[in-house]
């Protein structure tokens, strides 16, 4: 059937706007870490709270209360260990992956590039992104732990009509 029954579609409606507005609550409440962008546990979180959502949405077989204790237990255990990584450095650094330095003084790292699994290319774009032409105007080239590059300019780089 290409529409579903009426039930099926008013079900939606209305369970995926209590879902929403619950999963928003739950959110606000446990805060602005809930959806980082800071490592990999952060992002399982993430997707895992989408999954959840969606199941809630579509499936019949989920009631939303459900769907709801889902959301928490998410948002509890992103907390939790949130919470215990800040306390005790073992988990810290089994939840979290530690900045690497790819470019140090206008010199790539191709260990690190390597290990890190990042092209040339990939540094090189950071580089521009962040206004400089080329490496020798940049102290370090950092790959964050969210994936992201920071870019750290030399002192004398302040002049950027090099571009």
């Amino acid at each position: 059937m290409l529409t579903g029954s009426v039930f099926g579609l008013v079900r939606i409606l209305v369970v995926g706007s209590l879902a929403y507005l619950i999963l928003i609550a739950i959110l606000r409440v446990s805060g602005k870490r809930t959806l980082a962008k800071m490592n990999a546990f952060d992002f399982v979180v993430t997707v895992a709270l989408g999954s959840t959502l969606a199941t809630v949405l579509l499936s019949k077989d989920v009631p939303l209360t459900e769907g709801v204790l889902g959301f928490a237990l998410l948002a509890l255990l992103q907390f939790v260990i949130a919470w215990a990584a800040q306390r005790f450095g073992v988990l810290e650094a089994a939840v979290k992956a530690k900045p690497c330095v790819l470019l140090y003084d206008g010199v790539i790292d191709a260990d690190a590039m390597l290990a890190e699994r990042v092209t040339q290319g990939e540094i090189a774009a950071a580089v521009r992104k962040a206004g400089y032409g080329d490496f020798s105007m940049i102290a370090a080239v950092v790959l964050e732990t969210d994936g992201s590059f920071s870019v750290v300019p030399n002192d004398d780089a302040g002049d950027r009509s090099a571009l």
